[in-house]
């Protein structure tokens, strides 16, 4: 029987598999990359053969990065190329213009419009209404009610018909023709938070290759039809370590409104840091002070909040303490900035899943395997 315990292997033979020299092993340990044991009564160093080859497999990760960027994950390391958007020195851009600035004025269908490379235009919505009718019947959630509705929806639809339908069904009413911001703010009775509402959509409208975006992609890549490559971007949006984000931030923002200065605030937790912005989140920034313009008194404890939270390293708000401070202020119902998160990532999921069909290949990463391996005649 094949053994899958701790059998160790002698230093010429963990350089053999890792392929150096004794001296290049021995700093591999000296630096904290690879352990080694004596054995009782052994002066021979002594390395766990498991631990060895991990070892290896986490340098054949390195030695195919250098093809990362050609390979695109069709059978490489995690990297994509793409024209979408891009995080730098602080900023969010799609395709070269500054999703804030592009904000003030954008609706999230010029937005889109600029994601997508196309002309927004008048496209028929085709049969795209039909599962409306339906949504009445569906007592669920919005991202739950418009994953059961898009299989439905045509295969052929356009995009912006795409996108129009979704997030009627994102907010339980007929599909029209009226812009989406203004669309939402009737659906949440917030008719004087019009202007605010597009201004988030359009910068929360796209963030490169975050979770639902890759979900999109490979989903994209096996030519899946564009409703069910949706259903795949709601689905992931919809856990808690991706959406669910902002509800917790949103508990926060509550505790803080009850008692000021209470809230204990966690670098790297939901509403607080973000890996990408070693400065703040610009889109926590801006869409805060979007919401101080159109409430002050609203908006105060969660300025000072966030103030707080400012002077923290890694803590400073992120976009999910914005959306919570978003529902908060312009009293929209429990969940609506979800539902509005949801509908601004359509227009960017619908953006990744037409340039990935345009690339051709299939997303296939490889993965390295780090369970127990067959150790059999390990001396």
């Amino acid at each position: 029987m094949s053994k899958t315990t701790t059998a160790t292997i002698t230093a010429r033979e963990a350089a053999a598999i890792l392929g150096v020299s004794p001296a290049t092993l021995y700093s591999y340990v000296s630096r904290g990359l690879l352990a080694s044991s004596s054995g009782s009564g052994v002066r021979a160093k002594r390395y766990a053969h498991d631990d060895v080859l991990r070892l290896a497999a986490r340098r054949g990760d390195g030695k195919r990065a250098g093809h990362a960027v050609s390979a695109a994950m069709n059978w490489g390391v995690p990297v994509l190329e793409t024209r979408i958007a891009q995080i730098a020195d602080g900023r969010l851009y799609y395709r070269g213009h500054d999703a804030c600035a592009l904000a003030e004025q954008a609706t999230l269908e010029q937005a889109a419009a600029l994601l997508w490379q196309a002309d927004q235009g008048n496209a028929s919505r085709g049969n795209c209404d039909a599962p409306l009718a339906h949504a009445a019947a569906l007592p669920l959630a919005p991202l739950p009610r418009a994953m059961a509705l898009l299989p439905l929806v045509d295969a052929h639809a356009s995009p912006i018909a795409l996108l129009r339908v979704t997030a009627a069904m994102l907010l339980g009413t007929r599909a029209s023709d009226a812009p989406l911001h203004r669309q939402a703010a009737d659906a949440w009775g917030a008719g004087m938070a019009a202007d605010v509402l597009r201004s988030a959509m359009v910068v929360l409208a796209d963030h490169e290759l975050n979770n639902s975006a890759f979900t999109v992609r490979c989903a994209a890549s096996s030519g899946a039809a564009l409703p069910l490559v949706l259903c795949a971007g709601l689905a992931a949006l919809s856990g808690p370590e991706h959406g669910g984000h902002y509800a917790l931030a949103k508990a926060a923002l509550l505790r803080e409104a009850a008692a000021p200065g209470t809230v204990q605030i966690e670098p790297m937790t939901a509403g607080f840091g973000h890996p990408l912005y070693a400065d703040g989140d610009i889109r926590a920034t801006y869409l805060l002070d979007k919401l101080h313009a159109y409430d002050s008194k609203a908006c105060a404890p969660f300025r000072a909040l966030a103030a707080r939270a400012g002077a923290i390293p890694q803590a400073q708000p992120n976009s999910d303490f914005a959306l919570a401070a978003l529902e908060l202020v312009l009293r929209l119902p429990d969940g609506a900035a979800l539902a509005l998160l949801a509908m601004a990532r359509t227009a960017g999921w619908i953006a990744h899943a037409l340039e990935q069909r345009a690339d051709g290949r299939l997303i296939r990463p490889r993965a390295r395997y780090v369970g127990a391996f067959n150790t059999a005649g390990a001396d």
